[in-house]
């Protein structure tokens, strides 16, 4: 890595680029604090609304898109820099929340594999803070098997014309627009005719509904499609090579989901759903600070926590020296998954009762109410599914990255239109 920036006009190490960032940040910016961060609420429009507005703050600074090319609306600049930002911001409010899947997923995916226009369109819109973008690839009858998708795109008149249903979608509500992989050609098998289309979300044919998840948040929403028509611009990438595109967001997206992507700006977590419990303050708070066996519990899980930590700068460097392959970064979506399930069983196991009955007044660090991680742990698979299941992170770990044979598939080398579907 460098150490310095060079421009046709400056050259700022990136001790000055720290220093210049703390003394913006403090004239410009919300403080708050570090270890009690604000939450946004990813289910409500007006989370979105305040990041934009906070994105346009750091925009107009010279602070947004450190890592983005600077012909896209970024600084251009090494990692190290966008380190140093990080650190020096974390005592104030950021637009977290538009690090996925806005610059982390979609605009890493974009920067890519799309056309001159998108890149210059697309990403510049969000590192100003004027757009939002999100991902629309499952599908009702799709699972995990994301190269299986049958919502249709057929290119008709000058137009292509789509037709189907995606679900599962992050925030789709408040995006403006959507990468969405959908079947051109039913030919060839499942892999060879699929297509990758930036779709303006406000566009006719387009019908979006929340979705109401067991915790209450309606974070996810489905869209339906009936007649939808996009135009060749549409197309990133090209036409039924949408599977090349959809394994580099993949690739992104399994980095952005542990936290291993240069694209994210700001340290904390996104809302509260990602912030590590404070198992030594429940502990505390619970009147079990000395029981052995609720210090080794904590232990366990502060230790993990730290492990993560390392491993995401370790496979961060491989991949970036060659010495790891791009999908390594499945490892880090993996070990953040198990970690997170881990820490939220910790947390329940050390609140005990207290975590499922809402009395109302128990308080611990970091928390509104005990009770609150009961209803954490409701979600607390959610890190299991981000980016393909964890049973799939697995194969592609084994295949991809040490090697072993793939496993047989039934619908391998089929045209799609040959493949058995709903039938037992």
């Amino acid at each position: 890595m460098t150490d310095t920036v060079t421009s046709t006009q400056t050259t700022e190490s990136v001790a000055d680029f720290a220093a210049r960032a703390r003394a913006w940040l403090a004239e410009n910016m919300p403080r708050v604090d570090p270890d009690h961060p604000p939450f946004s609420v990813r289910a409500e429009q007006a989370s979105w609304d305040r990041a934009k507005e906070l994105q346009k703050r750091l925009y107009e600074g010279g602070f947004a898109g450190i890592c983005f090319p600077r012909e896209y609306g970024g600084l251009g600049l090494d990692y190290a820099y966008q380190r140093a930002f990080n650190a020096e911001c974390r005592s104030y409010e950021m637009p977290l929340i538009l690090n996925t899947p806005t610059f982390t997923i979609c605009a890493a995916t974009i920067l890519d594999v799309g056309s001159e226009a998108q890149k210059r369109d697309r990403i510049s819109a969000a590192i100003r803070g004027d757009e939002i973008l999100v991902q629309l690839l499952s599908e009702p009858s799709g699972g995990s098997d994301l190269a299986g998708v049958i919502t249709r795109a057929d290119h008709e008149g000058g137009k292509w014309i789509i037709n189907g249903a995606k679900t599962w979608s992050t925030s789709a509500f408040a995006g403006d627009y959507g990468l969405m992989l959908a079947r051109t050609d039913w030919t060839v098998p499942k892999h060879e005719g699929l297509t990758m289309f930036l779709v303006p979300l406000n566009s006719p044919g387009i019908t979006m509904r929340r979705i109401k998840e067991v915790n209450g948040n309606e974070e996810f929403c489905e869209e339906f499609f009936d007649g939808l028509a996009l135009g060749d611009d549409a197309v990133v990438g090209e036409v039924n090579k949408g599977w090349e595109v959809a394994t580099r967001q993949l690739h992104h997206e399994r980095r952005a989901v542990g936290g291993g992507s240069e694209f994210a700006s700001g340290t904390a977590a996104e809302n509260a759903n990602e912030m590590p419990p404070d198992h030594v303050g429940l502990a505390e708070a619970t009147g079990q600070g000395d029981d052995p066996r609720i210090q080794d519990l904590a232990g366990r899980a502060l230790t993990r926590r730290i492990v993560k930590e390392q491993l995401i700068d370790h496979v961060f460097h491989a991949i970036a020296d060659g010495s790891l392959p791009p999908n390594a970064g499945t490892l880090i979506r993996l070990f953040h998954a198990e970690t997170t399930e881990l820490e939220v069983d910790t947390a329940l196991a050390i609140a005990g009762t207290a975590g499922v009955i809402d009395e109302g007044s128990q308080e611990a660090p970091g928390l509104t109410e005990l009770s609150d991680i009961g209803v954490r742990y409701l979600s607390r698979q959610t890190g299991s599914l981000g980016g393909g299941s964890s049973e799939m992170a697995r194969n592609v770990i084994g295949e991809r990255i040490l090697g072993f044979p793939r496993e047989a598939a039934a619908d391998r080398g089929v045209p799609f239109n040959q493949v058995k579907r709903n039938k037992s």
